[in-house]
């Protein structure tokens, strides 16, 4: 009996050690498929290199007129560790390469910082292709963030081909062929555009393909944001909180770092100590150092003294306070592109010392959110505790955009923070093509290709005919539509990822929005929402509500809008040809002069025999 009661204990045992590792390779691949083949392929141990590639072309002075490129080089100079490689590339229509790789000290900084003269445009071309390829070459022995800030789109010197073939050319090489063989050699792109003009869908696929983080800036600000989630991205760092300009120290805490945004003309700012000291740039802390700048103030507070500080002075919402300690909060890898309608998951822990931390600590909890461009939550989870990590899975997106995803852990007396910007887009996309008489539509999720994804078209309440074209695209073909008349177009797909079975719809394509006539719901972005398949596809559509309630609202504008196309058609041309006739004309106005009198006569006979009536009274 007791060896029966032992091989039964050995046998669960066994089966629950099965279910951890089931769970962990179940995260583990759905993971993997967030972050794409770019991410996997990277190496993680050795530190990375960032190689920042600064668009010198002569429209650059046109469409970055306050030097944001400068301004965003002089922040990057003062946020890279000491002892980091990096480098400094200019390209326009030659590449060059002003600041080689070096370790970053003293003395790489004030190198960095005197380009700014030369970061004037002046170069009538931009080779955007030989500029990445450039500074991508050198060998690392680590992750090779390249930092692309550029204005616009790829413009080749006539000389070396007709135009525009050769830009053509030169942009499918760039994405088709470089990206990926960059993606699986550990070169990260994250992709800055300056302009309203610059070509985003290269932008957006360049970054994308290699593990990158894109943005288009209009302003300082935008731009020192944007450039700010990359350094994140590149050194993820601990934060603690920073309200109303107030943040607490607790013991322990080796140094903190606080990168203070503010307005060009502000009040220079003061910081406040526990004790009621006061410090500025011009009287920093002991041992510490306070770099002034135009549009942010950075410094650095070596073992601070334990309690609440006070930063004295109007500062933007941007505003961030990091720490060093013993103690530090660690995540798991996080996908600078995640899909609408897939989850995300999300794992963390605590080190010491680099060590995960086995101690205790009171009242411990980690928990993750996602929160858009605004601030506002999208969806916010526990971490639950699986050992020496915490983990969860943040439902699927439902929001386009660029979003924060912030894991915190809190306890008795410690708070640490981890916030890193992810870029929400959907898994497919969907473009009008009028004049082909067809709506495209393309993969942007790494899985998602004919074999994986069955889309479907609806118009007017018939199913339309969805052909693949590329690997990675469809295309739906329309009938002969009226170009006057709005319509609305129900798209979706049945998507099979991480062996689950999804059906991601897309709310609603309107075709010829631009049209003054026609009946449609609120027009799409070709963005997509999801829901998870259950049991049975078909009765889980049938079963929704809102579905029947769509259905009707789509046959009511189906409805109308060929009412008002067989008005167009059949009465309206009918009506026309009988005005352009005088008989016409002259009947038309003897039936009015006969409705006239007619509703004459009834209105005299009724008032003649119209009775006055008395209410009835005591």
């Amino acid at each position: 009996m007791a060896s029966s009661r032992g091989r039964e204990a050995q046998a669960r045992a066994g089966r629950r050690r099965m279910g951890r590792v089931g769970v962990c390779a179940l995260m583990a691949c759905c993971l993997g498929l967030l972050l794409g083949p770019s991410a996997a392929a990277q190496p993680v141990d050795a530190p990375p290199e960032v190689r920042v590639i600064i668009d010198v072309s002569g429209s650059m002075r046109e469409n970055d007129p306050e030097r944001l490129s400068a301004s965003a080089l002089e922040l990057l100079v003062s946020l890279l560790p000491e002892g980091t490689l990096a480098g400094v590339w200019t390209f326009g229509e030659t590449v060059a390469n002003p600041l080689p790789r070096g370790e970053v000290d003293g003395e790489w900084r004030e190198q960095a910082r005197r380009l700014r003269p030369s970061l004037a445009g002046a170069q009538p071309y931009t080779d955007i292709e030989a500029a990445v390829r450039a500074a991508a070459d050198p060998e690392a022995e680590g992750w090779r963030h390249l930092v692309l800030l550029t204005d616009g789109v790829i413009d080749l010197p006539p000389a070396r081909g007709p135009k525009p073939e050769v830009d053509a050319a030169s942009r499918q090489r760039l994405l088709e062929r470089l990206a990926p063989r960059l993606a699986g050699a550990g070169v990260v792109v994250h992709a800055i555009a300056f302009s309203g003009q610059a070509d985003m869908a290269l932008v957006e696929s360049l970054s994308r393909t290699t593990g990158g983080l894109p943005a288009q800036v209009v302003s300082p600000e935008s731009l020192l944001g944007a450039f700010l989630d990359i350094v994140e991205r590149i050194y993820p760092a601990d934060r603690i909180p920073l309200e109303a300009g107030r943040f607490v120290v607790e013991p322990g805490v080796e140094a903190f770092s606080a990168l203070l945004f503010h307005d060009p003309d502000a009040e220079p700012l003061t910081l406040v100590a526990p004790d009621g000291g006061e410090y500025d740039a011009e009287a920093p802390p002991p041992n510490g150092r306070w770099q002034p700048g135009t549009r942010f103030d950075l410094l650095r507070v070596p073992e601070p003294m334990p309690g609440e500080w006070r930063v004295v002075g109007e500062i933007g919402a941007d505003s961030r306070i990091g720490v060093a300690s013993a103690l530090a909060l660690n995540t798991g890898a996080l996908p600078a592109t995640a899909f609408l309608g897939l989850p995300l998951p999300v794992e963390a822990w605590l080190t010491r010392h680099g060590v995960p931390f086995e101690g205790e600590l009171a009242g411990l909890s980690l928990g993750a959110e996602l929160t858009d461009a605004d601030g506002r939550v999208q969806s916010a989870i526990r971490l639950e505790r699986e050992g020496e990590r915490f983990r969860g899975t943040l439902p699927a997106p439902a929001l386009p955009g660029t979003a924060r995803l912030t894991v915190r852990a809190e306890a008795e007396g410690f708070t640490r923070e981890r916030v890193q910007a992810i870029n929400l887009l959907a898994p497919l996309t969907a473009h009008h093509e009028p004049a082909n008489r067809r709506v495209v539509l393309e993969a942007r999720h790494p899985e998602l290709d004919h074999g994986s994804a069955r889309p479907w078209a609806e118009l007017d309440g018939e199913r339309l005919a969805v052909e693949p074209l590329a690997p990675r695209r469809w295309a739906v073909a329309l009938p002969e539509l009226d170009a006057s008349i709005r319509r609305p177009l129900l798209l979706g797909a049945e998507v099979e990822l991480g062996g689950e079975t999804r059906e991601l719809r897309l709310p609603r394509l309107v075709l010829f929005a631009e049209a003054a006539t026609g009946l449609d719901l609120a027009a799409s972005e070709g963005e997509l929402a999801a829901e998870r398949f259950h049991e049975d596809l078909a009765v889980g559509r049938d079963a929704a509500p809102e579905g029947r309630v769509a259905r009707l609202v789509e046959g009511l504008n189906a409805w109308v809008a060929v009412g008002v196309t067989h008005w167009r058609e059949a009465w309206q041309p009918r009506l026309a040809e009988l005005a352009r006739r005088p008989q016409a004309w002259a009947a038309a106005a003897g039936v009015a002069l006969l409705v006239l009198l007619a509703w004459r006569w009834r209105a005299r006979r009724d008032r003649r025999h119209q009775t006055h009536r008395e209410d009835p009274h005591v």
